[in-house]
């Protein structure tokens, strides 16, 4: 390790790189930090990260911090057999989940600070991906290393949208006891001395939604890997084809209004159809959509497919759409314009800072308005011209502002600064060694 290099924790209570952003961020990011000469640990629960291999990334390693795995695949909300019980913690986990709580960004941080604290000064900086649990509060004395935070969004933006959503009183119960940990994130934002966010939409919404100074609150933007995502002409394009990102029921994610957008595009282009990379959900406000606009041939679902796979979906098509009412930064947008796929977007939350300006790099549209994403469709696929320069135009605007090389450089500068802010005498490595420490996990 040079006199240069850091060595970074970085916690995430959900790793899973292919379902949510939060996995991504921390593949991507911990792989450029890496190639940067950094020694980075992840520290994660299930579903676990999974990290890239290959030159460079001899100091990139992960290291499993189970939970008793509740929301697993295909035994969700289980109930663990006696012998699974380790300590309290599992304990506090299970009796949250039989009470419609949410517990593993409590749970996870209270697991996170005493591993921390076994291996009290090994690391420089502690980083963490939005987990916002009371364990890690406490600063250098309790986690051995700064703390620095990465919020993506506040969640509370997600629970008051599917608040929105809910058609009936038990449905919104439902809700509120789900996003009951909130309340801690918000209360555990407010003492953080070092917060990271993806753009300049998800700082104002940290700052309207959880108190944080904004002052406290620096912005690196994430990205693509353009070297994965790019265009490639000898991937033949389908006709008709609508690619977009989503999980089936989450309002958030505004995939109803597309689905409707897709009835109506077809009056014009009866070849559209639309590839769906996430998960079908079997009811609820999309099958139902699909349903009643006789849609059920015109709509594909795709998952567990490999990154290659999954890029290759985005060349062949001849639109990308990110159909959001929210997005704290959207890197399905800055992926397909990566790939030169030109995009059709909303101007929810800060999409638009990705996007970039309608006409320009994207033809962009209201949040929660079919009747406009099917009229920027509806151009969109029948205009060649108009798709080959939005999809040039969308590449080099990736390549200049969002990149993960410029997203760890950017967090790098955060994690030196707050080192510096630290006070010294708090950081000392303990009398123990590393093999003593880990012992004690």
């Amino acid at each position: 390790m040079t006199a240069e290099s850091l060595r970074i924790a970085l916690l995430t209570y959900k790793g899973n790189p292919f379902c949510g952003g939060q996995g991504v961020y921390v593949r991507h990011l911990s792989r450029e930090l890496a190639r940067l000469g950094h020694r980075v640990e992840v520290i994660g629960a299930q579903p676990y990260p999974v990290l890239d291999e290959g030159p460079g990334l001899d100091g990139l390693t992960l290291t499993e911090l189970p939970s008793l795995d509740l929301y697993r695949s295909p035994d969700p909300f289980r109930t663990p057999e006696r012998g699974e019980y380790r300590d309290w913690i599992d304990a506090a986990e299970v009796a949250t989940m039989w009470t419609g709580g949410f517990p593993e960004p409590l749970t996870f941080s209270l697991r996170a600070r005493r591993h921390l604290r076994a291996r009290r000064g090994e690391f420089d900086v502690v980083h963490d991906n939005q987990t916002l649990g009371y364990g890690l509060l406490g600063g250098p004395a309790a986690l051995g290393a700064p703390l620095v935070t990465t919020i993506h969004h506040p969640i509370t933006v997600d629970r008051q949208l599917e608040l929105d959503a809910a058609a009936t009183r038990r449905r919104r119960m439902s809700v509120r006891r789900w996003y009951a940990f909130t309340r801690m994130q918000k209360r555990v934002a407010r003492r953080l001395p070092s917060v990271l966010t993806v753009s300049g939409t998800s700082r104002e919404e940290i700052v309207q939604h959880l108190g944080v100074p904004r002052s406290r609150i620096d912005v690196v933007h994430i990205g693509a890997d353009t070297d994965l995502f790019s265009p490639d002409p000898a991937v033949p394009v389908v006709p008709g084809r609508i690619v977009t990102t989503s999980s089936a029921d989450v309002p958030l994610k505004g995939l109803v209004f597309l689905v409707e957008a897709l009835a109506k595009a077809r009056a014009e282009h009866p070849g559209a159809h639309l590839v769906v990379v996430g998960k079908r959900a079997e009811d609820g406000p999309v099958a139902q959509a699909i349903e009643r606009y006789g849609l059920d041939g015109a709509v594909q679902f795709v998952k567990g497919i490999s990154d290659r796979e999954l890029v290759d979906l985005v060349r062949s098509a001849q639109v990308a759409c990110v159909p959001s009412l929210y997005e704290g930064f959207s890197l399905p947008a800055a992926e397909a314009m990566a790939t030169g796929t030109p995009l059709v977007a909303t101007t929810g939350g800060a999409i638009p800072e990705v996007a970039g300006p309608d006409g320009e790099t994207c033809l962009a549209v209201p949040p929660g308005d079919a009747g406009a994403l099917a009229a920027a469709l509806v151009r969109l696929l029948g205009d060649e011209p108009l798709r080959a320069r939005l999809g040039a135009a969308g590449r080099a605007r990736v390549l200049a502002r969002f990149t993960w090389a410029r997203a760890a450089q950017g967090t790098a500068e955060l994690y030196r600064a707050a080192i510096d802010a630290a006070p010294t005498a708090s950081v000392r490595p303990t009398q123990e060694t590393p093999q003593e420490s880990r012992a004690t996990c």
